[in-house]
C-alpha cells in the first residue's frame, strides 16, 4: 500500500469522523431524554434550566438586559425602516420595554400583574425562550453544519417531499420543535434556509407547519387540562393531526402560490442509491464545514439576535393578546367563524371550543385555561388544537417575523385561520375516541 493510499485512507476516515462525532452529539443534546434530578428530558433543557438556576433572581434582569437591547437593536441599525411592519414592530418592542419593567418591579396596574397576565408571559416565556434560544445556539453547529442535515436529507424525500412538499432535510426541524423549542426549529429553519437550501415556500412550510411547541409545554397543557392519565394519546394525537393539518396547507393559498426555488436543492437519488446517496451528502456537507468555533461562533450570534428581536415581541404583542382574549369580546367573535367545524360532530361545548380556539391566537395556552371545566372530549381537543394551530401571537409569530422568511403578518393569520378549522374537525373525534379509551 502506497503512502498516498495511506494518506487517502486517514483523510476518509477524518472526513468520516467529522461527520458522524459532531451529528450524534447535536442528537444527544437535542434529542435523548436523559433523566437528572427526578426530571426527564433533553440535555439542553436540562443545560438551560440549570442555568435558570444559577442564575436565581439574576434571569429576571438578564431578560430584562435582552429585551431592552431588542429595543434598541432595531434603532440602532435602521431596521425599522425597511416597511410597515418592522416599524409596527419597532414601537412595539418599546412597549415590550415597558412591559417587562412592569414585570420586574411590579409597578403598574394591579389587572396586569394577575397571575395569568404578566407574570405568566415573563416568568413562563421569557425567560424560558430568551436563555434556551441562544444556549441552543451553542450547539446548533453540530447538528446542522456537520452533514447531518444532508444525510438526513436524503433518506426522508420519500416521506417529506410527497406529503409536505419539503425536502427530506426538514425533518430534524419538525422534530426539533416536538422535542427541544419551536424558536430552536424556527432557528434551525432560518439558518439553513439563508444558506440556501430552502425555498421560501419551504422555510415557509417548515416555520408554519412544523415549528409547534415542545413536548415538554404539552405536558403543561395536560396537566392543566387533566390529561396525563391519556398522556400517550394526547401525545400522538397532538403529533398526528398537527402533520396532518399541515399537509392540507401547503396545498392551499397563501403557502401553495410562494416561490420554490432553491440554491442548494437536495440530489436527486438513483433506485437502490438511497443509503450510498445519503452517506455521501453527509461526507460531503462535513468537508464544506467550517471549523468547529467557527460554526458555533456564527449561530451563537445569529441565536442572540434572534433571542433579542423576539422577547421585546412576547412581552407587548402577548400582553396585548392577554387582554384581548380576557377582557374583550374579540376572541368570542372569531369564535363564531370556527363554531361550525366543531359542531358538525355534535359536540355539547362546541361554541365554548369554538371561542377557545379563537383565542389561541393571542396565546396557545388560552384554550387549555378557558376549557378547564368542560367535559373531556372538549378538554383533549382544546388540547390538541393549542399544539395543531401552531401559530399564535404571544410567541411563535414574532419568532418568525424575526426571521429572513418571507411571511407576512396577514399571510400568517390566513394560514392560521385554516389550520384551526382543519384542527378542530380533526380534534374533536379524537376527544371521543379520548373518552372512549378512558371508559
Amino acid at each position: 500500500m502506497t503512502q498516498s493510499t495511506l494518506n487517502h485512507e486517514r483523510a476518509s476516515w477524518l472526513l468520516a469522523l467529522k461527520l458522524i462525532v459532531p451529528s450524534l452529539l447535536g442528537l444527544f443534546i437535542f434529542f435523548t431524554p436523559i433523566t437528572l434530578g427526578g426530571t426527564r428530558t433533553i440535555p439542553l433543557d436540562h443545560i438551560v434550566n440549570a442555568l435558570r438556576s444559577l442564575l436565581g433572581s439574576g434571569a429576571a434582569w438578564y431578560a430584562l438586559a435582552m429585551i431592552v437591547a431588542g429595543a434598541v437593536y432595531p434603532l440602532v441599525t435602521g431596521q425599522w425602516r425597511r416597511n410597515k411592519t418592522e416599524s409596527v414592530f419597532t414601537v412595539l418592542k418599546i412597549l415590550g420595554v415597558a412591559a417587562a419593567l412592569m414585570a420586574v418591579t411590579g409597578w403598574g396596574p394591579a389587572l396586569l400583574h394577575e397571575p395569568d397576565m404578566l407574570p405568566f408571559l415573563f416568568n413562563k416565556l421569557v425567560i424560558s425562550v430568551g436563555l434556551i434560544v441562544p444556549v441552543g445556539a451553542v450547539f446548533l453547529s453540530l447538528l446542522i453544519g456537520y452533514g447531518l442535515m444532508q444525510l438526513v436529507g436524503v433518506l426522508f424525500q420519500p416521506l417529506m417531499r410527497p406529503l409536505w412538499k419539503t425536502p427530506g432535510r426538514s425533518a430534524i426541524d419538525a422534530v426539533a420543535s416536538f422535542v427541544g423549542s419551536y424558536s430552536i426549529g424556527l432557528l434551525i429553519t432560518n439558518r439553513v434556509y439563508t444558506a440556501g437550501q430552502y425555498s421560501a415556500k419551504e422555510a415557509a412550510i417548515i416555520a408554519t407547519g412544523f415549528s409547534t411547541v415542545s413536548a415538554t409545554f404539552m405536558i403543561i397543557v395536560a396537566r392543566t387540562l387533566d390529561l396525563m392519565s391519556l398522556w400517550n394519546l394526547y401525545f400522538w394525537m397532538s403529533l398526528l393531526i398537527t402533520f396532518a393539518v399541515t399537509a392540507i396547507t401547503v396545498r392551499l393559498p397563501p403557502l401553495r402560490a410562494m416561490d420554490n426555488h432553491s440554491d442548494y436543492p437536495e440530489p436527486e437519488v438513483a433506485k437502490g442509491k438511497r443509503l450510498s446517496t445519503a452517506w455521501h451528502a453527509g461526507l460531503a456537507g462535513a468537508g464544506e464545514a467550517p471549523p468547529v468555533w467557527k460554526g458555533v461562533a456564527t449561530n451563537v450570534r445569529e441565536g442572540l439576535v434572534m433571542a433579542i428581536s423576539i422577547l421585546p415581541s412576547i412581552m407587548s404583542v402577548g400582553l396585548i393578546g392577554l387582554l384581548l382574549a380576557n377582557h374583550t369580546p374579540l376572541f368570542d367573535w372569531i369564535g363564531l367563524l370556527f363554531y361550525p367545524f366543531a359542531a358538525i360532530w355534535g359536540l355539547p361545548e362546541a361554541m365554548d371550543l369554538a371561542k377557545a380556539a379563537a383565542a389561541g391566537l393571542a396565546e396557545m395556552f388560552l384554550p387549555a385555561l378557558l376549557m378547564v371545566d368542560a367535559a373531556l372530549p372538549a378538554r383533549f381537543a382544546a388540547g390538541v388544537v393549542s399544539v395543531s394551530a401552531v401559530l399564535f401571537f404571544s410567541a411563535s409569530i414574532p419568532c418568525i417575523l424575526s426571521t429572513k422568511i418571507p411571511l407576512t403578518v396577514g399571510r400568517i393569520v390566513v394560514v392560521w385561520f385554516i389550520r384551526v378549522a382543519l384542527s378542530l374537525l380533526l380534534a374533536v373525534p379524537a376527544g371521543y375516541l379520548a373518552a372512549w379509551v378512558a371508559g
